[in-house]
């Protein structure tokens, strides 16, 4: 599998100008300030990983519902092309250990009103309270507020919802527990965070350096700037002003070891799955050759 090259990104600062007068999106009215660290890359291989799948598996079969609403009629959040936040990366290689990504973490949200529903839907009325998700023990990811506290939300039905407000800025983080690099492929609404088209975990994704922390804090512009993810109207959103409504209300992350890594998927497994009590829960035995 042959090398390709990520890049690592600088403190973010927050342009003068917002998004729409520089061109490239969507306007919009907000501006703030971010700082994050993280890295890209293209990558070198597909994965069986599709964001959105999850609704489309509580949703039912597309004969049950209407597979294209009307945008401007739908309630809850979607996410806003937001303030331009100043973001530089570089290029550093990276090689993926394998095609299909390790683990790959789904996050729903929604306003509460939505949440609610949602939970309702799903026939969970007690959600379980829910901040941060971590597969295999390795990796965690959470989403944060502007001051990186982590959002209100709860594991309903096994899915991870988020509780979010309307204009409210939100970032992706995602933090390295272990000795080893990692490739995060990121999607908010269906689409991905560098290109802004429909996510395949086939894409680009950012680098995750041993014990680190990675933002990711809005749809990715140039090497230079990003433009900040922002809850907003579901007709409002980046998605729905593109390539569509309908998936909206979700964020990926896939994540890839890197090739020749020590911490593996099945080594990140074993940990995982670790039995604190592996043994007969039984009185103990003397050993074979004891005399008594």
């Amino acid at each position: 599998m042959r090398p390709h090259f990520a890049i690592t990104l600088s403190v973010a600062v927050v342009l003068a100008a917002c998004a729409g007068s520089l061109g490239g999106g969507p306007t919009s009215p907000y501006r703030g300030t971010s700082s994050s660290s993280a890295a890209s890359s293209p990558t070198s291989a597909a994965s069986a990983y599709t964001p959105g799948s999850e609704v489309a598996s509580a949703a039912g079969s597309a004969g049950d519902h209407d597979p294209s609403p009307d945008p401007g009629n739908r309630p809850g959040l979607g996410t806003v092309w937001g303030e331009t936040v100043r973001s530089r990366v570089r290029s550093t290689p990276f090689t993926r250990a394998s095609q299909s990504p390790f683990a790959a973490v789904a996050i729903h949200y929604n306003d509460e009103e939505g949440a609610l529903a949602q939970a309702q839907y799903l026939g969970d009325h007690q959600p379980t309270p829910w901040y941060a998700h971590t597969p295999h023990g390795g990796i965690s990811v959470a989403l944060v507020d502007g001051d990186g506290q982590p959002l209100p939300g709860g594991e309903v039905a096994g899915r991870n919802l988020v509780v979010g407000r309307d204009g409210e800025r939100y970032n992706i983080v995602v933090i390295n527990h272990t000795p080893g690099r990692y490739e995060i492929v990121a999607s908010v609404d269906g689409l991905d965070v560098i290109d802004g088209q429909p996510a395949d975990p086939a894409k680009r994704g950012y680098i995750l350096e041993p014990h680190a922390t990675v933002t990711i804090d809005g749809f990715r512009r140039s090497d230079d700037a990003v433009a900040a993810f922002r809850f907003g109207r579901v007709a409002d959103s980046y998605a729905a002003l593109t390539s569509g409504d309908r998936n909206v209300g979700v964020i990926g992350v896939a994540m890839f070891a890197e090739r020749g890594s020590r911490w593996t998927s099945d080594e990140l497994y074993r940990r995982d799955t670790a039995d604190p009590f592996p043994g007969d829960p039984s009185y103990a035995r003397p050993p074979a050759s004891s005399p008594w």
